[in-house]
């Protein structure tokens, strides 16, 4: 009887913190777990997120329908925490911490910011959007896996690229004083 106590314990102690917003372990994943770290001056921001990659598949209009809401991600919804005031591309978004979704077009895509943090990546939570903006996706150099990066950071501003194909969708980042 004591053993399978020690047992139900361990199961819900795993249970209990795979739902805690941590990153999970990639052991049994076809798509990788990452996350981002960057500071802009006192403004952290953590992106958190799986990553598939395309292995031969037509991406975006195919994949990923265009004109449907989808998580940049796989498995646990695409995540951002912020620890103070941002505006992203212009338009101001409060310290907290948010799920990444889009709305992906040939020629714009809408980049929603959703308060439901710890969620899998379908269904949509509706209902929930902090912010909603319009991005208009450049063309890069093809990129296997999908993939977040900061390839420009000072204490004032950041571009935060989403990659994936051919698609580079960069997000102007700048931390509200």
């Amino acid at each position: 009887m004591r053993g399978s106590l020690g047992k139900l314990a361990v199961v819900a102690t795993a249970i209990l913190f795979a739902g805690c917003g941590g990153l999970p372990s990639g052991a049994h994943r076809a798509s990788q777990p990452a996350e981002l770290h960057q500071r802009l001056g006192s403004t952290e921001i953590d992106i958190r997120y799986n990553r598939p990659s395309a292995r031969g598949r037509r991406l975006f209009g195919a994949l990923v329908p265009y004109d449907s809401v989808w998580n940049p991600g796989a498995d646990e919804a695409t995540r951002m925490a912020l620890s103070q005031d941002v505006r992203v591309d212009g338009h101001r978004l409060p310290a907290g911490k948010y799920s990444l979704w889009a709305i992906p077009r040939p020629t714009e895509w809408t980049v929603i910011f959703s308060r439901a943090y710890d969620v899998y990546h379908t269904p949509y939570p509706s209902g929930r959007d902090a912010l909603r903006i319009r991005v208009r996706p450049d063309s890069g150099a093809y990129v296997e896996t999908l993939t977040f990066e900061f390839p420009l950071a000072t204490r004032d501003s950041a571009r935060l690229d989403f990659r994936w194909g051919r698609v580079d969708l960069p997000l102007s980042i700048r931390p509200i004083r």
